[in-house]
């Protein structure tokens, strides 16, 4: 039950201090003086991070243990939100990189630790994981700008505030340190040499087009859906709740899809059905924005939060240990944050293009065709190495 709760407390901290960057925005550049490229390069910047230094992360838990190298994230997001603190522009950047970094290896290293230790568990895990993932960033979405404006902090201090959630789940963590040891010396032998093969996999290669292209799904839709709900005549504030609360709906989602699979459906038709109430929504967001939106964000927050959640848990079952779970962990996110990364962008410029949100929305509807095929091919019940059942 500890280490469970640890587990939770660590992905609650995986995208608050990022997120809690957007209800900010405006704010920050205002009053530091930036153009809006340079305070969109703080969502950027860490997404970069994640798809760059996935591949680091196994070598550091060989290298340090799991356990040890867990708690480390927590102090790096620590540091990271109080650099963020100093004066000068060049800190709040090198603390989002900061923070970017301790993300990135606690993303690649949870899907492995939840494979070993809790084996018999690993759909409920992942649900609770996932769970606290959109948990975490709809409570940054949600209570940062009113805690701001309700204690009259400047901007900087209200994002520091966000370095106490990882204090905790810090403190909560050290009991691990001494659990990891026995872990560690069990499996040491094999755990000292990396997974070889894995880009020959075409199983591997399907997770790791089903977690880039939801990704990207979701990233590009947080970008720019209250951008397209304001252009259709919502109002800045009602566009902003519209966006929290698609999240907090992807907390059911996220925690449901996993916990479900095998008892009554199928990984592969999940995978499906969550795309598909994505494409309901993106086709109500055409026809009409303003006056369903309730429905369409509610669809969307379901289909998104079962897709992150299907994502992760094709991670864990495809791989046949924890170390394998790491390496096909750090493959996946590599790619698919990378591609993330490009979604809001690429979405920005069809939008230039074409001067209407049509097209964009039209865009995101088709990717859903190919995440849905790569999603019954990651579903099949197989390994990506190890066994007869191998692929």
């Amino acid at each position: 039950m500890w280490l469970g709760a640890g587990v939770v407390l660590l992905a609650l901290n995986l995208r608050p201090a990022l997120v809690a960057v957007s209800p900010l925005a405006d704010t920050i550049r205002d009053e530091s003086g930036m153009s809006a490229t340079a305070t969109s390069l703080l969502t950027a910047l860490p997404l970069l991070c994640f798809g760059l230094l996935a591949p680091v992360a196994p070598r550091l838990g060989r290298r340090f243990g799991t356990e040890r190298a867990l708690l480390a994230t927590m102090v790096l997001i620590g540091a990271g939100t109080a650099l963020r603190t100093l004066d000068p522009v060049v800190a709040l950047f090198a603390g989002t990189v900061v923070i970017g970094a301790g993300i990135a290896v606690a993303n690649v290293l949870l899907p492995g630790l939840i494979k070993r230790d809790f084996p018999a568990r690993a759909g409920l895990m992942t649900g609770l994981y996932s769970m606290s993932l959109f948990g975490g960033a709809a409570l940054a979405a949600g209570v940062t700008l009113p805690v701001q404006q309700a204690s009259g902090m400047n901007w900087r201090t209200t994002l520091a505030c966000w370095g106490a959630l990882a204090l905790v789940a810090l403190v909560v963590w050290l009991p691990q340190l001494r659990t990891g040891t026995r872990v560690a010396a069990a499996v040491a032998r094999q755990a000292a040499h990396p997974v070889r093969g894995l880009w020959r996999s075409p199983l591997a290669w399907q997770v790791t087009a089903y977690m880039g292209l939801q990704s990207l799904n979701y990233y590009a839709a947080a970008a720019w859906l209250p951008t397209l709900l304001q252009d259709a005549g919502m109002s800045a504030g009602d566009a902003g709740w519209m966006l929290s609360f698609s999240s907090l709906l992807g907390i059911a989602g996220s925690f449901v899809a996993p916990v479900i699979v095998g008892r009554r459906l199928g990984s592969g038709t999940l995978a499906a059905l969550g795309a598909l109430l994505c494409a309901v929504a993106y086709a109500g967001l055409l026809t009409a924005p303003v006056g369903g939106a309730y429905v369409w964000m509610s669809l969307l927050g379901l289909g998104q939060g079962a897709a992150i959640s299907l994502a992760l848990l094709f991670i864990v079952q495809r791989a046949p240990d924890a170390r394998h779970v790491a390496q096909l962990s750090s493959m996946a996110q590599c790619f698919g944050y990378i591609l993330a990364a490009t979604g809001p962008a690429v979405l920005g410029a069809v939008h230039d293009a074409s001067h209407n949100w049509t097209v964009p929305v039209v865009v995101l509807l088709v990717l859903l065709v190919p995440q849905i095929a790569v999603g019954f091919g990651a579903a099949r019940d197989r390994h990506v190495a190890g066994g007869p059942g191998a692929a």
